[in-house]
């Protein structure tokens, strides 16, 4: 009889035991990988070579993407053509307006922003993998009520989904700095500036995922915000290794956005920045800065190491 009890007792200890680990496991993290811009063969010599390196990261990771093209840099054969092979290798090519607007700026009236978008979006709609989304540049969506709403209004009655970042990074100002110390570091080791990277994006993937635990009390599905450049051309394999060797799980921009943490409307103004920033910025979180993503905060840093 005493062995029963104790044998009962073992196997309540070990439904409590799983009970507590359950919750975890059913949210495990995970991230899709985006890309703003595309690549313009007219001013930039390496375009297509960059393009094919991530390309053929993305493809030996199988990991499906997502592009957001900017059509003026990318609207001669050329440019189109890096575009199309995203399309073809089973990504999503997606709206980022075609002159790259600022929609928080006053000079930039709702009737411009809208032409924009359509025009990129004639631009690119017969491309394989095109789909109805939107991303602001400088995830910039308004500066005003009326900009904001009556635009939300417009994408919504025609047919676009969210193009929202939930994590938001300056791996454009990384781009930069890095293609600044090759300039004066041929054929050195690149392993320095790679950690550097890295790190940096590490650290505000575990902020903004923080961020979501505190504003939802969860870890959303969440979109990165990377760029079409040297950068990532060079260190998208490192990046991808370093997700999964922490425990995240890479999925699919389509799957990401079923969160329906991209359906929500923050009221926040100006509006824009990344969905979980303007979440918590609604919330009254403390201590969030703004803009929350600037050369200025990394300059310093990079400044100190000599990179």
């Amino acid at each position: 009889m005493k062995k029963r009890h104790v044998t009962q007792n073992l196997f309540i200890t070990f439904l409590t035991i799983l009970s507590l680990c359950l919750p975890s496991i059913c949210q495990a993290k995970s991230i899709a990988l985006s890309f703003d811009d595309g690549l313009d063969p007219r001013s930039q010599l390496m375009a297509s070579s960059w393009n094919s390196s991530i390309l053929d990261a993305l493809s030996k990771a199988q990991i499906k993407s997502i592009l957001f093209p900017a059509g003026n840099r990318i609207d001669t054969p050329a440019g189109l053509s890096l575009v199309k092979d995203w399309g073809k290798a089973g990504h999503v090519i997606a709206n980022h307006t075609y002159s790259h607007l600022d929609y928080c700026s006053k000079q930039v009236t709702l009737e411009q922003f809208i032409a924009d978008t359509k025009r990129n979006e004639v631009l690119l709609k017969d491309l394989p993998g095109w789909t109805k989304r939107l991303r602001f540049p400088y995830l910039r969506e308004g500066e005003t009520v009326s900009k904001r709403d009556e635009l939300r209004s417009w994408l919504t009655n025609h047919g676009y989904g969210s193009g929202a970042v939930s994590i938001d990074a300056s791996d454009w100002y990384y781009n930069k700095r890095y293609l600044e110390w090759c300039k004066s570091h041929i054929d050195q080791d690149l392993s320095t500036f790679r950690s550097v990277y890295l790190n940096h994006l590490w650290t505000r993937t575990t902020y903004y995922d923080a961020l979501s635990k505190e504003v939802l009390n969860r870890s959303v599905k969440h979109v990165l915000l990377l760029h079409t450049n040297a950068i990532n051309a060079a260190f998208l394999p490192d990046i991808i290794k370093m997700y999964k060797t922490n425990g995240w799980k890479i999925i699919s921009p389509d799957e990401a956005y079923e969160d329906p943490v991209y359906t929500m409307k923050p009221t926040t103004l100006p509006a824009g920045e990344g969905i979980i920033w303007s979440l918590a910025k609604q919330h009254g979180v403390s201590g969030l800065r703004y803009p929350a993503e600037s050369d200025k905060y990394e300059k310093p840093l990079l400044d100190k190491l000599g990179l």
